[in-house]
């Protein structure tokens, strides 16, 4: 396994299509629970002008890639629907002693692992080198989990995430969850 920050279109197309296949629609309902699944879905624009701001974390086995972490400035979030929702109410939500908005944070913009190597700590190594490559310019990681995504939920806890707001949009319920880079664990 082979992880790494994405610098080609092919590997841009590669995350796109695996989010097609990890899609909440793309995935029968029975599957979501024990499965999880993905929200947002990213015109392949978006992705490469969000790549070239915060690449991407990227797994790959045998030159596929099978998992990925999407590193989301905040600049991109308003030009995504659900990115745009997310933004306009985490900044007030409470962290710290103040404002989520008055740190500077980075936004996991989605975490995909392919179902052929689940189970096998590759969210956790995703986010290991996310950490490693995006600490020292932002305090924390912020992200929402779909109160119906279990799966993703428990995943993010594992890491380090903690819940600190319940949100409404986008016709979900989700968990805002941040995970504090100021704090010495790793």
């Amino acid at each position: 396994m082979t992880i790494c920050l994405a610098s080609t279109d092919r590997e841009i197309q590669e995350i796109r299509d695996l989010q097609e296949a990890n899609l909440k629609d793309n995935i029968p309902l029975e599957n979501r629970l024990s499965d999880g699944f993905l929200t947002a879905k990213y015109e392949l624009d978006f992705l490469r002008e969000m790549n070239d701001l915060t690449p991407a974390i990227i797994a790959k086995e045998k030159g596929v890639l099978v998992g990925y972490a999407l590193a989301t400035n905040r600049s991109m979030l308003t030009q995504h629907p659900l990115l745009n929702d997310l933004g306009a109410q985490i900044n007030k939500i409470p962290f710290g002693g103040k404002l989520i908005g008055d740190y500077d944070y980075l936004v996991v913009g989605q975490l995909c692992v392919a179902k052929e190597v689940r189970g096998r700590g590759l969210a956790k190594d995703l986010y290991t080198h996310f950490r490693a490559n995006y600490e020292r310019h932002y305090a924390f990681a912020v992200t929402d989990v779909d109160r119906d995504n279990l799966a993703s939920l428990t995943t993010h806890l594992k890491v380090g995430f903690q819940v600190v707001s319940v949100l409404q949009y986008g016709g979900s319920n989700w968990h805002v969850v941040v995970w504090d880079w100021r704090k010495s664990q790793k």
